[in-house]
């Protein structure tokens, strides 16, 4: 049982990887403001998952007892997360926060390049400006709504829930 969770990890890791490695290699032919609002944008994603991560964590189980007891469709899926939570947290926090962490880096290596094709930057200060830029945003970020995901955790359960609500299948 345990060797089929990390055979799906392993499984999941793989094409979320080259699907957004494929994007981001399309992206290099982007002028400069929409490759940094790319690369935002990945690096948002990391932290909105690791925010979830944290929060399945974090979040208890009897509100959302409550809820479903009062028929509301969420409540269930809520649920599905929070007893799931170290898998969900492993997906949130290590699958898709580490794949983000990976297209940003490739995504500042395009913006270096181009900084320094564009301006006389050389390169050395270009790749240490990106690379800390990209690394601020992250750990800044994550560190930032971590603290919302511990004190916040069953509103943040309940947006991830309503999610995860509408991809169920029927």
């Amino acid at each position: 049982m345990k060797n089929k969770w990390i055979l799906q990890v392993f499984l999941i890791s793989f094409v979320l990887a080259m699907v957004f490695s494929g994007l981001s290699s399309s992206l290099s032919d982007l002028n400069i403001i929409l490759l940094i609002l790319v690369l935002v944008f990945v690096i948002s994603i990391g932290i909105v998952f690791d925010m979830i991560g944290v929060a399945t964590l974090t979040a208890k189980e009897a509100p959302f007892h409550a809820r479903n007891s009062k028929k509301i469709k969420e409540a269930s899926a809520c649920l599905y997360l929070i007893k799931n939570s170290t898998k969900v947290s492993s997906i949130c926090n290590d699958i898709v926060g580490d794949i983000c962490g990976i297209i940003s880096g490739s995504l500042g290596a395009t913006l270096t390049l181009y900084l320094t094709m564009k301006t006389n930057i050389p390169i050395l200060i270009a790749t240490i400006l990106v690379t800390s830029l990209i690394s601020s945003l992250t750990v800044g970020g994550k560190a930032y709504f971590k603290t919302i995901a511990m004190k916040q955790s069953d509103a943040i359960v309940l947006m991830a829930g309503k999610v995860v609500h509408l991809f169920k299948r029927k």
